[in-house]
C-alpha cells in the first residue's frame, strides 16, 4: 500500500517509463512481508534491456524486475533504495523520506 505520494510525481514517472526512460519515484509504504521498511523507490523503465543493464551497476537481478501493469521496475528497499538514490543524485529523495 502506497503513501506520501502525488498524483504528479506518479503521472510524469508513468511518463518516463512508457517513453523508455530510467525513472524514480520514491514513496511511503507498508507490506507486512517486509515490516522493517517504511518506503520504496521503483525504478521503472518499459525498455527491458535498458532496465536490466542499468540494474547490472547495483547488482539487481534480473528476476527481481516486476512486470505488471506495463510498468517494468525494479523496488528498491532499505540500505540499497538509499545507496542507489544517492549514486543517482536523487539525494532529495533521502533527505525527503529520512532514509
Amino acid at each position: 500500500m502506497a503513501f506520501g505520494i502525488r498524483k504528479q510525481e506518479l503521472k510524469r514517472w508513468k511518463e518516463k517509463v512508457k517513453t523508455g526512460e530510467i525513472a524514480f519515484i520514491t514513496h511511503f509504504w507498508y507490506d507486512a512481508r517486509f515490516p522493517y521498511y517504511t518506503t520504496v523507490a521503483k525504478v521503472g523503465c518499459n525498455d527491458l534491456e535498458k532496465l536490466l543493464a542499468w540494474g547490472t551497476k547495483y547488482q539487481l537481478r534480473p528476476e527481481w524486475v516486476h512486470k505488471h501493469d506495463s510498468f517494468l521496475h525494479f523496488d528498491l528497499l532499505g540500505e540499497k533504495q538509499k545507496e542507489v538514490l544517492r549514486k543517482e543524485g536523487i539525494d532529495e529523495r533521502v533527505k525527503r523520506f529520512r532514509l
